[in-house]
């Protein structure tokens, strides 16, 4: 399937920095783990020669840090397509959206922003207006809205339309634990042709086949005190069967959520930290899954009766 932002053709899956940045919200307190600006910049210079082009960040990813390494890593690339995002407060304030923007043009090094976001959905209405001044005046060429609802979804649409601006993306959480509570918003986005963008498809690593109630994630992280032993145990059953796919078609098994995603019209979102990830991503994109496998990935997962939520959700 194709698919294209602003005339430009986009890559089959998007890759994301969440864990590029250091320090609050960064790679060790969220996965337990840092990566060094030379690791990482292997690993954008490894995915972009296999034409991934197009990268996600936000303002609040290391609090800064990360857009900074990604803009590093892209001032001697063309045909890189740049995704990032504004945590709005809990109270609208005035001019708020032009000053993240103008801050993380400065960070990344861009003049504009091919994806912005509104990384919350709060005060919608107020925040697309100023957004849609934003995108006329040329700082950001296209806008989605984050981790919202259909009815939110709705007040977003109908506050750009006002302006003959349509939202061009949502973007939210979606995986094999997290799809029905998100089915509504991702058939409401096929029918409207707005593109639908699922991050945490492998739940921070808990659905990439490398992790189980035997080997599960560090103690003293995020992911390792949201999903603990006792759920690995939970969806045992599915990383099997995940497994036992891989060894089918010869992938890493982190490829089987995302070809699950992929069937399902969703553009994934996989966040990368190290080159060697690249290649399997490259190969796993491609892969088909038959539609009694596809069946079965999903009744597996409502079986485990795990069900994934963010804490910002």
């Amino acid at each position: 399937m194709e698919y294209v932002l602003n005339g430009q053709e986009l890559s089959t899956c998007m890759i994301g920095t969440w864990s590029w940045g250091p320090g609050n919200n960064g790679s060790k307190m969220v996965f337990g783990q840092s990566f060094t600006k030379e690791q990482l910049k292997e690993t954008f210079d490894t995915a972009y020669s296999l034409g991934f082009n197009f990268w996600d960040t936000a303002e609040v990813y290391g609090m800064g840090t990360s857009e900074q390494i990604l803009g590093e890593c892209i001032r001697d690339k063309d045909n890189v397509i740049i995704s990032t995002k504004h945590m709005p407060g809990g109270r609208y304030s005035e001019g708020e959206n032009r000053r993240a923007i103008e801050g993380s043009l400065a960070r990344i090094g861009i003049s504009s922003i091919d994806l912005y976001w509104l990384h919350s959905p709060k005060n919608v209405a107020k925040n697309m207006e100023e957004l849609a001044q934003c995108q006329k005046d040329g700082l950001i060429k296209s806008i989605g809205l984050s981790n919202g609802s259909v009815e939110q979804i709705k007040i977003a649409e109908d506050t750009l339309a006002r302006h003959d601006i349509k939202l061009a993306a949502i973007q939210n959480h979606y995986s094999l634990l997290a799809m029905d509570r998100e089915e509504e918003v991702r058939k409401y986005c096929m029918e409207k042709g707005i593109l639908f963008f699922g991050y945490m498809l492998l739940e921070q690593g808990a659905l990439s086949g490398h992790y189980d109630y035997k080997h599960h994630f560090e103690t003293f992280s995020m992911r390792g005190l949201s999903f603990g032993k006792g759920k690995f145990k939970k969806i045992d059953n599915l990383l099997q069967y995940m497994r036992k796919l891989a060894q089918k078609y010869d992938v890493d098994p982190s490829q089987i959520p995302i070809a699950w995603a992929i069937n399902k019209g969703i553009i994934p979102i996989v966040g990368m930290n190290k080159a060697r990830h690249a290649e399997p991503l490259s190969k796993g994109i491609k892969l088909e899954l038959a539609q009694a496998e596809i069946d079965s990935l999903e009744e597996l997962a409502r079986n485990s009766g795990v069900k994934c939520k963010g804490i910002w959700e």
